[in-house]
């Protein structure tokens, strides 16, 4: 959920509770601006402790549930991997790739491609796909995402 949406949950709140955006800004510690910028969806960040602190304040629960899994994580991140190339990586190529740690040097640009590019999600998703379809840990699965990451010298910070 945007931060905008979560304003608009404390809009609905606020005016149900009969507070003003003043009140409402003096019981949370917040500036009335802050209180507004957050209604109308033009807040940039608040933090979470003050968020979670406003939701608190007026009753509601935030719940953090985590998303369905993907069920095709595996073949969006084959695919993602693949839009630069002529020949695609097939997803169960990657699969055996990322169980066995051994990568292949025909998927070699491939996979340099999703390390560098592939949104971190889909990795994620695809990644806890793998692991549940083949009962690897996903640690083991990380860990080689990492050491091929440091082998084709990718420059995304997040495989340092």
């Amino acid at each position: 959920m945007k931060l905008a949406e979560l304003g608009h949950l404390i809009h609905d709140r606020r005016e149900a509770l009969g507070l003003s955006q003043d009140r409402l800004a003096k019981l949370g510690g917040l500036s009335r601006a802050t209180i507004n910028q957050l209604e109308n969806g033009t807040l940039v960040d608040l933090g979470a402790a003050k968020l979670i602190g406003l939701f608190n304040l007026v009753g509601i629960e935030l719940d953090a549930t985590p998303h369905p899994p993907k069920a095709n994580a595996l073949a969006l991140l084959s695919q993602t991997a693949s839009v630069s190339y002529k020949s695609a990586l097939e997803p169960a190529v990657l699969a055996k790739a990322l169980i066995g740690g051994e990568l292949p040097r025909h998927i070699a640009p491939h996979v340099a491609t999703l390390l560098d590019e592939a949104p971190l999600q889909l990795i994620l998703a695809a990644v806890e796909q793998v692991a549940k379809r083949s009962n690897t840990p996903p640690k083991t699965l990380w860990k080689h995402l990492v050491n091929w990451a440091h082998e084709l010298h990718s420059p995304r910070a997040v495989w340092a």
